[in-house]
């Protein structure tokens, strides 16, 4: 990785990172703004997320759409997504389109037109997803507002998708300033890695982004410190179309920075990473008390939420479910290294060979104890091998390239087990609409959602 400074004027510092790969004849650029939704002001809410669906729309020289056909008419791809403290841009197109991405990139950094037109198209279009995300989800309203309890003080308590009234009584002149105050040369990051040459790069970048100017005016900064909770708290929320009822556990966390980071993320991992993790073993599969259960990790830049949450089956309480989820974490934060499995492995690894197992991955197991009588491995087996290999390969591709339609994306990153709340995305060829959750019509009831806030 490399680091070039001067990139918009001799004596400022401009990031650009980029690695040259002539593996793949590909190129993989993006452009990381520093402002998301904890950027907004009160009562305009919902600007980060609206500007990642106009940065499409037309420049002084690119009309509507053309970002679209300089990518995916020539076998490449886009996408975006705004988070709470970053908006991101990403671009995937064969080498030999590099620069012509280059020069596209710099023209709606330096000369994106926010007209009437297209604020109030792109408005309809944000206002729809959160129509579709939250309100229409059953359980949308409750992951919408769990950064409400979780944060006291800090703009993180605001969601990312923002309000449909801030939306609706946003200005044309609300909009330009946004704009003109966060996207700016000095407040990006270009990374780009593939198959270039440097020398070649480092021209281009100097002849497209060289001459952009930077705005005498400061970047505001987010200044407020979220203080440690001092008390308990406990909140019960109503929806309608509910149809069980739920229990969420918040405690405040640490920022992404701290030390403790990469361990939460660990634990996050093992208590709701999958269908075999702690929470889905126990909640789900064993007991059935909950029809979904996840843990969540949310470090920001400036402080983070910890959450654990599940979905009651039917006629369980929701009491039973909060000492549940509390007594998985309590069993993940006594736990020491050394002290043996966890029991959920322990009582899976104490079947007999021929009982069966919980679930398709032991049955897996067996088979690939198999052999023939020449002693070399059952066909039965090198199947099984292969099915696991491709299955790998396919979780290592979403892994490198995660979707952004749908989900919660936690400073930066998507979490699968925390839905419908967090980073709103845009997917190229949808036109700036993402598929939101389909409506749950099993009940018309309103149902309690229960809320925990540690």
């Amino acid at each position: 990785l490399g680091e070039r400074d001067g990139l918009v004027r001799p004596d400022e510092k401009r990031l650009v990172v980029v690695h040259p790969d002539p593996a793949v004849p590909q190129i993989a650029a993006s452009v990381w703004y520093r402002v998301g939704s904890s950027d907004e002001r009160v009562n305009r809410t919902g600007f980060a997320h609206l500007f990642e669906h106009l940065m499409f729309k037309r420049t002084q020289h690119m009309p509507d759409e053309m970002f679209d056909r300089l990518t995916e008419d020539v076998g490449g791809q886009n996408n975006a997504f705004t988070a709470e403290d970053m908006t991101v841009y990403q671009n995937e197109v064969p080498f030999n389109h590099l620069e012509r991405l280059l020069w596209a990139e710099a023209e709606r950094l330096a000369h994106l037109q926010v007209d009437q037109a297209n604020f109030e198209s792109e408005r309809k279009v944000v206002v729809e997803e959160l129509r579709e995300r939250v309100l229409a989800d059953p359980y949308g309203r409750l992951f919408n507002a769990l950064p409400a309890q979780g944060f006291e003080l800090h703009p993180y308590r605001r969601p990312g998708i923002g309000s449909e009234a801030d939306r609706n009584a946003a200005t044309l002149a609300d909009g330009r300033a946004f704009h003109s105050t966060y996207y700016r040369p000095d407040n990006a990051v270009l990374v780009v890695v593939g198959d270039f040459d440097a020398a070649q790069f480092d021209a281009w970048v100097d002849r497209y982004f060289g001459p952009l100017r930077t705005p005498p005016s400061p970047i505001p900064r987010v200044t407020a410190l979220e203080p440690a909770r001092a008390q308990d708290a406990r909140a019960a929320l109503t929806g309608p179309q509910v149809p069980l009822p739920a229990v969420a556990v918040l405690w405040k966390g640490p920022r992404a920075s701290h030390a403790d980071a990469a361990a939460l993320r660990v634990a996050s991992a093992l208590l709701s990473g999958g269908d075999s993790s702690r929470l889905n073993e126990t909640m789900v599969h064993d007991t059935q008390m909950a029809q979904a259960a996840g843990f969540s990790a949310d470090l920001y830049a400036d402080a983070g939420l910890l959450g654990a949450y599940a979905i009651a089956a039917s006629g369980q309480p929701l009491a039973r479910l909060e000492a549940a989820l509390l007594a998985q974490i309590q069993r993940l934060a006594d736990r020491r290294a050394g002290q043996g499995a966890h029991p959920v492995a322990d009582r899976h690894h104490q079947r007999p060979p021929n009982a069966p197992g919980p679930g398709r991955r032991h049955r897996q197991c067996r088979v690939a104890a198999r052999r023939c009588p020449h002693g070399r491995p059952h066909p039965a087996a090198i199947a099984g091998r292969a099915r696991r290999r491709r299955a790998a390969r396919a979780q290592a591709a979403c892994a490198a390239n995660p979707p952004h339609d749908g989900g919660i994306h936690a400073g930066g990153g998507m979490s699968p087990a925390w839905p419908t709340k967090g980073a709103q995305s845009r997917v190229a060829g949808q036109g700036r609409r993402p598929k939101g959750a389909p409506m749950n019509r099993a009940s018309v009831n309103r149902r309690q959602l229960g809320l925990m806030a540690l």
